[in-house]
């Protein structure tokens, strides 16, 4: 279990963004294998440590509790790991690998891609090599995908061969096209956040489940 455990055949799940108690139950009840807090106010995702605290108390266990950050200092780093019980970090800012390391101190983590045209995917993945995942997001103005998704045909076929058991994609994806990401990529995991809401930072347990599903469908696709 967890977001990282790469099992061919089983694309692994992650819904980012939740907030609530009923977000919690929800994502576990459409069998995520990982869920993702906000920890940068400018989000209307973000949540607070102690709030993040209190939802994470609700996992079961091996299921992922990722925290997401963009440019943390020490000390807001500091009041997160304190206070909430995060299994995986993601650096989803201008983070250099080695601050990306200095911050996990050992624990694991993703470093997050902004992909837009010419994007050097060697250059990056060699400069991160020690990161646990590279999460592939879509480029645009300020820090997240926006739920915009990229154009995966650019992410050349030999690269995530090479890397597919970290290579989480993300950007844009919903019940929809998931589908096709994975039969054209196999990532090790997908990575979904507004493509699971009814509306601007507010998470829908039925798309949620429709989600999965997709995913599932296109696992069962891919095996057959």
């Amino acid at each position: 279990m967890g977001l990282l455990t790469y099992s061919p055949g089983r694309t692994r799940v992650k819904i980012c963004g939740l907030k609530t108690a009923t977000d919690i139950d929800s994502a576990v009840s459409a069998g995520v294998d990982a869920v993702g807090f906000v920890f940068y106010p400018p989000s209307v995702r973000a949540v607070s440590p102690n709030i993040a605290a209190q939802l994470i108390s609700r996992l079961p266990a091996g299921v992922d509790a990722v925290g997401l950050v963009v440019n943390a200092t020490d000390e807001q780093f500091g009041a997160i790991r304190a206070a909430a019980s995060i299994t995986l970090w993601q650096f989803h800012g201008d983070e250099t690998p080695e601050r990306c390391a200095q911050l996990a101190v050992g624990e694991p983590w993703v470093k997050a891609a902004r992909v837009g045209a010419g994007f050097a995917f060697d250059e990056f993945s060699l400069q991160y090599d020690h990161a646990n995942a590279f999460l592939l997001d879509a480029l645009v103005e300020g820090y997240g995908g926006g739920g915009v998704p990229f154009d995966w045909q650019g992410i050349p076929q030999t690269w995530v061969s090479e890397n597919a058991p970290r290579v989480v994609l993300s950007g844009g994806l919903n019940a929809h096209n998931v589908g096709e990401a994975i039969a054209r990529l196999h990532p090790c995991a997908v990575d979904v956040s507004s493509g699971v809401e009814s509306s601007r930072g507010v998470k829908d347990p039925a798309i949620m489940t429709e989600v999965v599903k997709a995913v599932r469908a296109a696992d069962a696709q891919s095996s057959s």
